[in-house]
C-alpha cells in the first residue's frame, strides 16, 4: 500500500504581524490525504490565522510550510492560484457577491475554472438542497439571513470537490439540526478522500463526530484524540 500523500506540513512555523509578538509559534503538524481534524482553542488563540496561512492568505514569518508537496512558504505569487483552487474555504466573512444569485455564487468557482454550466448545474442544485436552500437559489445575498449566507458560502466552497476543506466555525450561525447536517456533509466528503480541518468552539459537535483534535493555546499547537480516539 502506498503511503498517504501529505496535504499540509508545517515544520517549526511562526507567524507574526508586523512588529507584534508571534501569533503562532513553533507550529509543527502534518495533515495527510483523507484525514479529518477539528481545530479548537479559545478566541484569539490563532485558529483563524492558522487556517488563513494554510489557504496562503498569510505567509509564515519563519519555518517551513508545504502544501500538496509544494514549498508554499517560498512559492512565487503566480503559483498560488493553482494551489488555492485545490482548497475549499469557509471563513466567517462570507465574501458573497451581492449582484449574483445564491445559485450563481455557488457556481462561481466552476465558472471561473471554465466548466460548462451543463456539467455543474446538477451539483450546484444538489448542494443548495443539501444545505436547505433549494427554495432560495434565485435569491440575492442582501435578502438572505446570516445563516443562509453561511450555507451559500459553504456550498460554494464544496462545489468543486476540493482536495482540502478548511472551515472556520461553519455551524456558528445555524440551528443544531442544520449544524449536524453540515457536519455529515464534511464527513461524507472526507470519506471520498478530501482532507478536512474544521475550527469550532462546539465541543459537543466535536465529541459527536469523534475525530482527532488540534488545539491552539497561546499560539502553540498540540494534538489529542477525539471522542473515543476515532480516526
Amino acid at each position: 500500500m502506498e503511503p498517504a500523500k501529505e496535504i499540509v506540513r508545517f515544520d517549526n512555523v511562526g507567524l507574526s504581524y508586523e512588529d507584534e509578538p508571534e501569533t503562532l509559534s513553533d507550529v509543527t503538524m502534518t495533515l495527510n490525504e483523507g484525514e479529518f481534524r477539528f481545530l479548537t482553542g479559545p478566541s484569539g488563540a490563532g485558529k483563524t490565522s492558522l487556517l488563513k496561512m494554510i489557504y496562503l492568505a498569510h505567509k509564515p514569518t519563519r519555518g517551513k510550510f508545504f502544501l500538496f508537496g509544494e514549498n508554499a512558504a517560498d512559492a512565487p505569487r503566480d503559483a498560488l492560484p493553482a494551489l488555492r483552487r485545490r482548497i475549499g474555504v469557509v471563513f466567517q466573512e462570507f465574501r458573497l457577491l451581492d449582484h449574483l444569485t445564491a445559485f450563481e455564487n455557488v457556481a462561481l468557482p466552476m465558472k471561473v475554472a471554465g466548466v460548462n454550466q451543463n456539467q455543474y448545474r446538477e451539483d450546484v442544485s444538489e448542494l443548495l438542497n443539501w444545505v436547505g436552500l433549494g427554495h432560495r437559489m434565485d435569491a440575492h445575498p442582501p435578502t438572505l439571513s446570516g445563516g443562509e449566507k453561511q450555507r451559500v458560502a459553504l456550498a460554494r466552497a464544496l462545489v468543486s470537490k476540493p482536495d482540502l476543506i478548511l472551515a472556520d466555525e461553519p455551524t456558528g450561525n445555524v440551528d443544531p439540526a442544520m449544524g449536524e447536517r453540515i457536519m455529515k456533509l464534511f464527513v461524507e466528503l472526507n470519506k471520498l478522500g478530501a482532507a478536512v480541518i474544521v475550527a469550532t468552539h462546539d465541543l459537543h459537535l466535536v465529541q459527536s463526530i469523534g475525530k482527532p483534535l488540534l488545539r491552539i493555546s497561546d499560539g502553540t499547537l498540540s494534538r489529542s484524540a477525539g471522542a473515543g480516539g476515532a480516526q
